[in-house]
């Protein structure tokens, strides 16, 4: 099928394609120190450990500091801008300049609970050009499961974001109830003002964290212990601890001994949304599929349609879909009405004999406690923000 494009979408793609010849020009005169950069400091993916290691090691030697310097700078220069790849880490023949990502600002009435009605349902349409090319080809389109946002997978593979397995994730799930996230959605940090950014980089640099290394369960629960006593002015208690512990295991479903960097970045990102920011502005930024989702979800649990349901039902739902969609898990829209309790083996059901002993009575209030439509957003809108990312990493454990 031919594409046709008008005059303006053609300018604006001759215009795309003139930066992608520029960006690669100056590719090829900034290769050689990028090579250099690169045969330096090429470990930077290790832990946390290594990486403090390895600066000791090398700022000893003395003539590579000024490289590792630099190396550390352009890190948090891309935190800073929320930038999850190094242009420089690709070869920019044939590739789109990767976009300058803008942090969104507080508006004056973002404190106002938003008008997001149970009965009035919202419709729920794509963009019917890739965002990357501003080009229409019908159903070689994937879709963002969270915006509105389309791609082609080429585009996708030209700016960087798609390569090998991610790929074949991209067009196994997009087009599922699974979906797949685009790379502003699948991004947590992009949510944060600079103002918030500015806190939480703050933050890690007083914790001596390392931007993109890897942490082990011990780097984890010593940030987690610096933080606490910072806010809090006191030593983290023992079920804290164990709570970190679990949230450690909840972003490692892999089990390798560590978590990755992108999965600790997304974490702490709601951290710092749920500290800042009161429940009424987070709800704003959810989008107009994740708001029709969680309709489809309460009305599915609210069997009698009385507009109310059990704590405990809720509580399930928030284990059932708003944690993470799993490849292997049927669709939300069939699996909320049929939640059933946790499995032993979850990670979420995990916990001591006694918390196992008090269950049945935690239950059993739980389900004299009705909740409304706006009181289900509110205690959820943060898992349903977690949920977003394309990492099979759960990002913000449920209680059990």
């Amino acid at each position: 099928m031919g594409v046709l494009m008008s005059r303006r979408q053609t300018v604006e793609k001759v215009q795309k394609v003139s930066l992608a010849v520029s960006a690669f020009k100056d590719g090829l005169r900034e290769q050689p120190s990028t090579r250099r950069r690169a045969e330096a400091g090429g470990t930077r993916q290790g832990t946390l450990e290594q990486t403090v290691q390895e600066g000791e090691e090398e700022a000893s030697a003395g003539p590579s500091q000024p490289e590792e310097s630099s190396a550390s700078k352009a890190a948090w220069e891309r935190l800073r801008d929320g930038r999850g790849v190094e242009p420089e880490e690709f070869d920019r023949a044939n590739r789109f300049t990767p976009p300058a990502f803008i942090r969104p600002k507080r508006e004056l009435h973002d404190d106002e609970p938003p008008d997001i009605s149970l009965e009035q349902r919202e419709q729920v349409l794509n963009d019917e050009m890739c965002e990357i090319c501003e080009v229409w080809t019908a159903e070689s389109l994937f879709p963002c499961r969270v915006c509105s946002r389309v791609y082609h997978d080429g585009c996708l593979r030209r700016m960087g974001y798609l390569q090998n397995d991610s790929a074949v994730e991209v067009t196994e799930t997009a087009h599922t109830e699974t979906g797949w996230s685009c790379y502003y959605c699948d991004n947590l940090n992009l949510l944060l003002t600079e103002e918030e950014m500015y806190s939480l980089m703050e933050t890690l640099r007083h914790c001596k964290i390392i931007p993109e290394t890897c942490l082990t369960l011990d780097d984890f629960l010593h940030y987690k212990h610096l933080v606490h006593k910072q806010q809090f002015e006191r030593p983290m208690a023992e079920a804290q601890e164990e709570q970190a512990a679990l949230q450690f295991s909840a972003l490692d479903p892999d089990k390798k001994g560590h978590i990755e960097w992108q999965d600790f970045l997304s974490h702490e990102s709601i951290q710092l949304l749920q500290k800042l920011r009161p429940q009424n502005a987070l709800l704003r930024l959810l989008t107009t599929k994740e708001r029709e989702r969680a309709r489809a979800a309460f009305l599915a649990l609210d069997q009698d349609s009385d507009g109310f349901i059990g704590e405990g039902e809720c509580r399930r739902a928030r284990h059932a879909w708003f944690r993470k969609h799993q490849k292997e898990m049927p669709s939300c829209n069939v699996s909320i009405s049929h939640v059933g309790p946790m499995s032993e083996s979850s990670p979420a059901s995990s916990g001591s004999g006694k918390s196992q002993e008090k269950t049945p009575l935690v239950v059993e209030q739980e389900e004299a406690r009705p909740i409304d439509w706006p009181s289900f957003l509110q205690e959820n809108v943060a898992y349903i923000l977690a949920a977003r990312p394309n990492s099979a990493a759960l990002h913000l454990q449920p209680p059990a």
